[in-house]
């Protein structure tokens, strides 16, 4: 509590604006006091609606689930697909929350204030990807009747090594990205109330063991509802007061514009600039290609509606609704920067972070409201824990179907017994994913390390798909090699990048000129800080190859990922395909089946082999010569 006290009264004595009118001795004493007892009052009412806030979050769910135990929910076919239960909004809502963590929350408004809207325009590639994914992936397996987006891997490559490789892949881009995703919220609880980091994450993991002990996919996609509703709430109600207090919505735009805030359609090939047009949108389009389209937890989710028409009809409904949950944490940004653009809390040494210009904002301007900046870390709290729970759920299943399943012990097992191993491995993981949060919060560098890798992976994981889809001859050993080629390579350059200290990461400038704070000071930290990024933008004018290479945006890795595994895919694949290597034809695009109907390959055909229709009967299909 000493520490929150002190938090409240450095926040408020931390940013004072040159309007604010200096009171007599006395009156400043009685203040004191009475602020004292109303802080006193406001930090238990924000509290209670923390707790409250959390727990009825948690439990609405499965409240079904606590009140009576139906006999579909203990199937296993009910805990991975909900059983066809899950309605069209709830899904939609879901899927746009999947893409959407806390830390865009936090990460997107103080992009804007420091960085200008640049990266806003990666929203281009989520909005491109989702037609792409709806007509593209979502038709090659959505007859196959399989519980595992990977085991389509398997029957496409005939190996259980390109599954494997595709597996290892998303369980560690997830568990990573879930173990930063855990440590987000821990630093506002911290930073706000004074909750220690271990608090916070062990609660975290609890509550999501508890949730993939009781509620499976139904229950994570009601929490992605719940938190999705109530993240749009707080996020609007921000920008409804910021317009208020700076005299009106034309105010907010007006403001950023002067500031050079606006940085759209900069179309320049420079690879080593952070952003750009070009850059954000190709990056998030492979990106998100990636995400909706080759990872689990996604097209679980996609796989858990009855038909192909309603899937279609809830990927092209939810275009708008990402636009909107997207651009939200942009507008706060902008908001915020309205309000505080003459008086910097970053320059002027009040918080310490980028990421803590938002909740700085809630603490200095509703510290006086009861519950309000309780309502906005329990929003955190929550993204975080419903993330994880969704992604655990997914983690479990992927881990069964594609490693667990092949023992024969456990394959023989009755369902009740396999959906109990499949909780106990989402257990397990949810452990692994605080103990990744452990590691975050104690190594400097973590953070950023963690989102380079995870960027990483998206081109080896959707260049496989690539591979499976649209490339008749291509076979598992160019597969597995392309994958394994892609994935050093691109580990070679984010370890390089991390190693050298040469890559120019500029901030836009920011004023401090309506705050009461040591200007000399502020002044000098800001020289320092030119000089230091004049040093670093001509040690990259003056480098060598490797240097240049190393500070190629990261925006760009998905892209070469994904264009390495699939050129040394096929240079594999024409080098050592064999008869061995025929597959069923039903595995590839139907577009890519009717090309290669009429292809002139001088007679030579991929051959077929059986494998399981949706159905589970066995299907053979001979594929005529061209």
């Amino acid at each position: 509590m000493m520490h929150t006290t002190t938090m409240m009264m450095t926040s408020k004595l931390g940013l004072i604006f040159a309007c604010v009118e200096q009171l007599p001795a006395e009156q400043q004493q009685q203040q004191q006091q009475s602020n004292g007892e109303s802080d006193t009052t406001n930090d238990v009412w924000n509290y209670v609606v923390f707790v409250s806030f959390v727990v009825v979050s948690a439990l609405i769910p499965i409240r079904k689930r606590l009140c009576r135990r139906s006999t579909n929910s203990k199937s296993k076919q009910d805990y991975v697909f909900g059983a066809g239960h899950i309605s069209t909004l709830a899904m939609m809502l879901s899927i746009a929350r999947g893409t959407l963590g806390v830390i865009s929350v936090l990460g997107y408004p103080s992009e804007f204030f420091y960085r200008g809207s640049a990266m806003w325009e990666s929203l281009y590639g989520v909005i491109t990807a989702y037609p792409i994914v709806c007509f593209v992936f979502i038709p090659v397996y959505f007859d196959l009747g399989i519980t595992s987006v990977y085991q389509y891997l398997e029957l496409r490559f005939n190996s259980r090594l390109v599954r494997c490789l595709a597996s290892g892949t998303y369980i560690l881009r997830t568990l990573l990205s879930l173990g930063v995703t855990i440590y987000t919220p821990t630093v506002a609880l911290n930073t706000i109330i004074g909750v220690p980091y271990w608090v916070s994450l062990l609660s975290i993991t609890l509550i999501s063991i508890f949730f993939n002990a009781l509620g499976g996919l139904k229950a994570a996609v009601a929490a992605d509802v719940i938190q999705s509703l109530s993240m749009t709430a707080m996020l609007v109600g921000i920008i409804i007061y910021c317009s208020i207090t700076v005299g009106g919505v034309d105010k907010i735009f007006t403001i950023s514009s002067e500031n050079d805030r606006f940085a759209f359609f900069n179309f320049a090939a420079d690879l080593h600039l952070r952003v750009t047009t070009t850059s954000a949108w190709l990056g998030e389009l492979f990106n998100s290609l990636s995400l909706l389209g080759c990872q689990q937890n996604f097209v679980q989710r996609y796989l858990s509606m009855p038909t192909f028409s309603q899937i279609r009809r809830t990927l092209m409904w939810n275009i708008p609704v990402v636009i909107l949950l997207f651009s939200l944490p942009w507008f706060v940004g902008m908001a915020i920067y309205a309000i505080y653009w003459h008086c910097d809390p970053l320059k002027a040494s009040v918080i310490a972070k980028m990421d803590e210009i938002l909740p700085y904002f809630m603490v200095d301007r509703f510290d006086s409201v009861p519950g309000v900046w309780g309502i906005f870390v329990g929003t955190l709290f929550n993204g975080a824990l419903t993330l994880n729970i969704s992604n655990i759920n997914s983690l479990a299943t992927v881990t069964w179907e594609d490693f667990l399943s092949l023992i024969p012990a456990l394959r023989k097992k009755s369902e009740k017994h396999q959906l109990n191993v499949i909780k106990l491995v989402g257990t397990i993981y949810a452990v692994v994913i605080m103990g990744v949060g452990f590691i975050v919060g104690l190594l400097s560098g973590v953070i950023e390390s963690s989102m380079l890798i995870i960027s990483a992976t998206s081109g080896p994981l959707l260049g496989v798909f690539v591979l499976a889809m649209f490339i008749p001859f291509a076979n598992w050993k160019g597969a597995a090699m392309g994958m394994i080629a892609s994935h050093l390579s691109i580990l070679w350059i984010v370890v390089g990048r991390l190693i050298e200290s040469n890559v120019s990461d500029t901030l836009l400038d920011t004023s401090i000129e309506g705050c009461y704070a040591d200007l000399m000071a502020a002044q000098q930290n800001a020289s320092l800080l030119v000089v230091s990024i004049e040093e670093g933008v001509n040690a990259i004018e003056t480098s060598d190859l490797l240097d240049r290479i190393y500070s190629i945006t990261y925006m760009y890795y998905g892209v070469f990922g994904t264009v390495l595994t699939v050129l040394a895919g096929i240079v594999v694949s024409l080098a050592t395909w064999s008869s061995h290597d025929q597959y069923n034809m039903k595995m590839l695009h139907p577009a890519v089946r009717w090309l290669y109907s009429r292809c002139p390959f001088s007679g030579k055909h991929f051959g077929s082999f059986e494998v399981a229709a949706s159905g589970g009967a066995i299907q053979k299909e001979t594929v005529p010569k061209c």
